[in-house]
């Protein structure tokens, strides 16, 4: 019996060969396709990633903060700064009534927040806050404008004792009493039948600018 043409071994051969190639064509496809799919996921930026990222650089600058607060109280730097006080002109020595503005103060603690600080894109306020008759007050010891909704805040308390005396040009004069006015230091003392002079609480507070 004559086949027809086209019918032979051959031609079915060639079919199925075909249909192969263009099933292996189809899978290659779909695994490409799924594998762009996947990289696309794994690399998307999500407002979840953002914020994770954003409260991890966070916890990193309130821990260089609270490092710096708590080296400059080891050392003794952050005393002197609290005591860095002009008597006469009621401010810290070449502060304005403002404190520091866009500055640092001229000593060791000033030096350090340079140091941790002046070269990144971060802005500090520094404040002080004390105990008073009328309840808890603060001071600014470095103002560098208003902190974000971000801020980050690390505080380190000291006691000054009533034998403390003032840091820098008026190195030697004791918080009352040898200046001009019976008040020229800004705490009060809170204690004065004891040997304790005031409480104070040094606050940093830094933002990403």
């Amino acid at each position: 019996m004559v086949r027809p043409p086209g019918r032979g071994r051959a031609g079915i051969d060639g079919d199925d060969r075909g249909q192969s190639y263009t099933l292996e064509s189809i899978v290659a496809g779909v695994v490409v396709l799924s594998a762009v799919v996947f990289a696309i996921q794994a690399t998307a930026v999500t407002p979840l990633s953002v914020s994770t990222a954003s409260q991890h650089v966070e916890n990193q600058e309130r821990a260089v903060a609270d490092t710096l607060l708590a080296q400059a109280a080891r050392n003794g730097t952050l005393r002197s700064a609290v005591l860095y006080w002009n008597p006469e002109n009621r401010t810290f020595v070449d502060a304005t009534a403002e404190g520091y503005l866009g500055e640092q103060p001229g000593n060791a603690f000033g030096d350090q927040l340079d140091r941790v600080f002046g070269d990144s894109e971060v802005a500090v306020n520094v404040y002080v806050g004390y105990d008073t008759a009328d309840g808890l007050k603060r001071r600014t010891m470095v103002y560098q404008g208003t902190p974000s909704d971000n801020a980050v805040s690390a505080s380190q308390s000291l006691v000054l004792m009533d034998e403390d005396t003032l840091s820098g040009p008026y190195a030697g004069r004791t918080l009352n009493g040898t200046a001009p006015t019976a008040d020229a230091f800004y705490a009060p003392d809170v204690a004065p039948s004891g040997s304790v002079y005031n409480v104070v609480e040094v606050r940093i507070v830094a933002w990403r600018i």
